[in-house]
């Protein structure tokens, strides 16, 4: 989710790319105890436990316009991997489980350039471990953003120039619905009780709520060039960031009365914390003025906690589920700024070409 020039301002990158993946090693530790073979011990529950324990490294990806995904592990905030594909590799998310984690894909066209409306875009599906595509998924022109529901049926892609959203059976990938949104269907997030999607709508000054028991659409009017939404775990509260306002609609969705925080310039992507209070905004700004900083805002006062400064182009947020660290992907600097929230200390580390979306294992 970059800005596109005809759709709110934003812009998406069209690079070369090629594929690359590796196996990823997962340790197991066993704990055992000797005797005497003739003597059968009895072993405490504690000491089973151990030695059926594996310990297996926790990572994040990065969907990179440049082709590829990073994934880096959680424990050093090193490079453990680089995939890489054939397109503009847009937006990213693991499924709830952990074991899957899927990607947008605007395919690279003849002349090696992601296209426009060529060719239908796809969701790619690998091994969140071995690094194995497990299945290609034809969508709509231009996908953009890929959600899970929170129980795992269903996977959502947004396709940003025929202004529908895919709903995918997470098990069999199969096609089960397309349904009309507003205008550049972008970013978007569904709810914990997995009930609605709210896809924020470029094109237009609306946000589609989208009914998953029912595949039916309204919309809530909300502001200038909406481009992504968080919603919070009791379904109350909803975030948007609106481009073109510098500033994060906060929704009660209730009674849909909607107010403003000022946030940085161009914020992108808006991510809400595990416990609910505050959000997390990524402000990227353009390509020839670009901003860095992440913007907290606290969602009951609606007002600012901090403002962190990280890489030119912020533009992915996530948030561990501790909520001690917040992750953040720097557009124009190809970098990820990780976030101590406590001590409000930053590293940034180098990842694959033009980083957009994010995502963590927890």
């Amino acid at each position: 989710m970059t800005v596109d020039s005809h759709k709110g301002g934003l812009k998406m990158s069209r690079l070369n790319v090629k594929i690359i993946s590796a196996m990823v090693s997962i340790g197991i530790v066993l704990t055992g105890c000797g005797s005497d073979a003739a003597t059968k011990v009895e072993e405490k529950p504690a000491v089973k436990a151990a030695k059926q324990e594996q310990i297996i490294e926790k990572y994040y990806f990065t969907a990179n316009e440049g082709g590829t995904i990073s994934k880096i592990n959680v424990k050093d905030n090193k490079v453990a991997e680089t995939i890489q594909a054939d397109g503009v590799v847009h937006n990213i998310q693991l499924s709830p489980d952990g074991k899957v984690v899927a990607a947008t894909l605007v395919p690279e066209m003849e002349g090696g350039h992601g296209g426009h409306g060529e060719e239908p875009g796809k969701v790619l599906f690998y091994d969140a471990y071995t690094n194995e595509l497990l299945k290609e998924v034809e969508v709509g022109n231009h996908p953009a953003h890929v959600v899970y529901s929170g129980e795992g049926k269903y996977v959502l892609v947004t396709n940003n120039e025929d202004d529908t959203v895919s709903v995918i059976d997470a098990s069999t990938y199969e096609i089960l619905k397309t349904i009309p949104t507003g205008n550049g269907p972008h970013g978007f997030r569904i709810s914990a009780d997995s009930t609605f999607a709210y896809i924020a709508n470029m094109g237009e000054d609306t946000v589609s709520a989208i009914n998953l028991e029912t595949f039916e659409e309204q919309r809530i009017k909300i502001g200038n060039t909406p481009v992504t939404t968080g919603v919070t775990k009791d379904g109350k509260t909803l975030a948007v960031t609106l481009f073109s306002e510098n500033a994060l609609a906060v929704v009660d969705l209730e009674t849909k009365r909607v107010a403003k925080v000022e946030v940085g310039t161009g914020p992108a992507q808006v991510y809400i914390g595990p416990d609910g209070k505050y959000a997390y905004v990524a402000n990227q700004g353009t390509e020839e003025s670009p901003s860095n900083s992440m913007t907290i805002v606290d969602l009951e006062t609606k007002a600012i906690v901090d403002e962190i400064t990280t890489g030119n182009g912020a533009h992915g947020v996530t948030v561990s589920s501790d909520g001690k660290f917040a992750y953040v992907t720097n557009m124009f600097e190809n970098t990820v700024s990780i976030i101590d929230l406590g001590s409000k200390k930053v590293e940034t580390i180098d990842v694959g070409e033009i980083p957009n979306g994010i995502t963590i294992m927890d």
